[in-house]
């Protein structure tokens, strides 16, 4: 469908390159009108469960952790919550301490990762 949506604006410039009328600039400017809620709707859902990720790490670090490193939980940023996603309770902990120390990207958090755990919930 988005493919579609790309072809039409493709379209629609080089018709309005070739014809350089008001109609081919409103031709334009609806294709252009039509793509953009298109990617926005993809990306709300997104973002949401990126959210329902960084609160469901964080809850899963507080029943893991000691109590004492709990305060540590909150300093963890979004993108390392959802590195950690895919860690196993054994060496989430220790992963989530590392990234700390050591600023970890996501994708750092991912390659240090031994034991995997599925996420089949992702949109």
């Amino acid at each position: 469908m988005f493919a579609l949506y790309v072809a039409n604006l493709v379209f629609a410039s080089f018709h309005l390159a070739h014809h350089r009328d008001i109609a081919s600039s409103w031709y334009l400017a609806l294709s252009l009108l039509a793509i953009i809620p298109m990617l926005r709707l993809r990306s709300y859902p997104l973002k949401v469960q990126d959210r329902v990720i960084r609160l469901e790490e964080r809850l899963r670090l507080q029943a893991l952790a000691p109590e004492a490193w709990h305060t540590q939980i909150y300093k963890l940023t979004e993108d390392q919550l959802i590195g950690l996603r895919f860690a196993g309770d054994d060496e989430v902990v220790e992963l989530a301490k590392h990234a700390l120390e050591q600023n970890l990207t996501r994708k750092q958090i991912k390659e240090r990762i031994k034991e995997w755990r599925p996420d089949d919930w992702r949109v």
